[in-house]
């Protein structure tokens, strides 16, 4: 299902000069447990690792400038919130040296990725987490296609980068056979035909609504995920370019292209930003500071909440403002004959008018209750499982159960439209999340 919403970005580039303030948030990375490598007043080189991964310690998360590491916030239980660094007014960076894929094995390929900080932006499935650089995985996917509501283009974004997408696409593929599912106009098809006959490539075309971009739907779809099998996955394709700049340039440049949307954004554009970069120089007079507004680091059905001191996530591309809600002041309620207003069930009269686009609000509609075996989920879940048993066996502490029904094969994002069309108003994608985490220390 495609959700249209007002103020999809206009393929136009903002230029935006950074405040020099920047921070790495542990929480993008899922399952890392970090370790911090720096001190306060620590110099850094962009590409030096500010954190690592406790279980893991040669998966670093490299610094996206040079600077001065100015604090390590922590919260309860000495939790790393983030580390921040004020970056130089001239950078400086690691260099990790050019090099010729080509001539590269499988291993070259990992330790370089391991030293240059970039290995924990690839996760893995089962458990939808940061890869494990221990286990080989059977295949690789690439997910180039973005089709969620005010979603970034890709294909925008990798205009005149196309050589350093195919360079990381060669880099991975001598790792594993590599899987990269793309639209049904993407040009990427072209530039990236000519490594299917060098290396172990394969591209498909997934055409239809979302979530046909998930890259766990196209895992399901390709080559399922069994019990005991490993797969790694990039659903933000921004993270092959990474690859790419490293092996061309041998230097670590987190720089992506992030669409500033939302129905409350005065001028929606896009904008090239460092991961971690602060968001106080992209949001200021972007949108009416009368309104209330809700600030998301990310899309409106899987991105953060955050406010304009927050700071670019890691696999963040897009920023997106809509209105909270909190002020709305409607007569009669749910019972009036809504006419701006989307309904999944046709509730509202708006279906009549015929195909618009939305301002949709960040309110829930509704309060939790029990969950209703309405098969709701289904129609939004394009994949061979039955989604609210899953859910059911998760809320129950089934193990055996969640097994049996495909838990090892699915992430929470996977659930964020079923989550939108759920009568239940139940948090799917929170409660899937808890469930792969509690297999995942159960199998440990």
């Amino acid at each position: 299902m495609d959700i249209h919403l007002q103020g999809k970005a206009e393929e136009t580039k903002l230029s935006l000069k950074s405040n020099g303030h920047y921070a790495l948030v542990p929480d993008d990375f899922e399952g890392v447990t970090p370790k911090v490598v720096v001190r306060e007043g620590d110099t850094v080189k962009a590409g030096d690792a500010l954190f690592v991964n406790k279980l893991y310690p040669e998966v670093r998360f490299a610094s996206p400038v040079s600077g001065k590491v100015t604090a390590v916030e922590r919260g309860e239980r000495r939790k790393v919130l983030c580390i921040k660094v004020e970056a130089d007014k001239e950078q400086h960076y690691a260099d990790f040296g050019r090099h010729d894929v080509a001539k590269m094995d499988g291993q070259a390929v990992k330790e370089l990725l391991l030293n240059a900080g970039l290995f924990g932006y690839i996760n893995q499935l089962p458990y939808a987490v940061s890869a494990n650089p221990v286990a080989q995985p059977k295949a690789i996917f690439v997910s180039a296609l973005r089709d969620k509501p005010l979603a970034a283009s890709f294909d925008f974004e990798v205009k005149r980068q196309e050589p350093d997408f195919v360079t990381g696409l060669q880099a991975l593929a001598k790792i594993a056979k590599v899987h990269v599912g793309v639209g049904p106009q993407s040009p990427l098809v072209q530039s990236v035909a000519v490594l299917q006959q060098q290396v172990e490539l394969e591209v498909t075309i997934f055409d239809g609504p979302c979530p046909a971009g998930n890259v766990g739907v196209q895992v399901n779809h390709l080559d399922p995920v069994n019990k005991g099998e490993v797969v790694w996955t990039i659903g933000d394709p921004t993270v092959v370019l990474f690859i790419g700049r490293l092996l061309n340039t041998g230097r670590v440049d987190l720089t992506r292209t992030v669409a500033l949307c939302g129905s409350e954004v005065k001028k929606p554009c896009y904008v090239d930003m460092l991961v971690g970069q602060e968001l106080q120089t992209l949001l200021a007079n972007s949108y009416d500071a009368g309104h209330s507004v809700r600030i998301i680091n990310g899309n409106v059905l899987t991105g953060r909440k955050t406010t304009k001191d927050g700071f670019l996530g890691a696999h963040s591309s897009e920023i997106t403002v809509i209105p909270e809600g909190d002020d709305a002041d409607e007569m009669l309620g749910w019972i009036m004959p809504r006419l701006k207003q989307f309904s999944v069930s046709r509730s509202y009269f708006s279906w009549l008018c015929g195909k618009k686009d939305y301002a949709l609000d960040a309110r829930v509609k509704g309060g939790e209750r029990h969950i209703i075996m309405s098969g709701e989920y289904d129609r939004v879940l394009p994949m061979d499982i039955y989604g609210e048993y899953l859910i059911k066996a998760i809320i129950t502490g089934d193990i055996d159960r969640q097994e049996q029904l495909g838990i090892y094969e699915v992430s929470p994002e996977d659930f964020a439209l079923a989550e939108f069309v759920d009568s239940s108003k139940l948090e799917l994608q929170r409660i899937v999340r808890e469930g792969l985490d509690i297999l995942r220390k159960e199998n440990a």
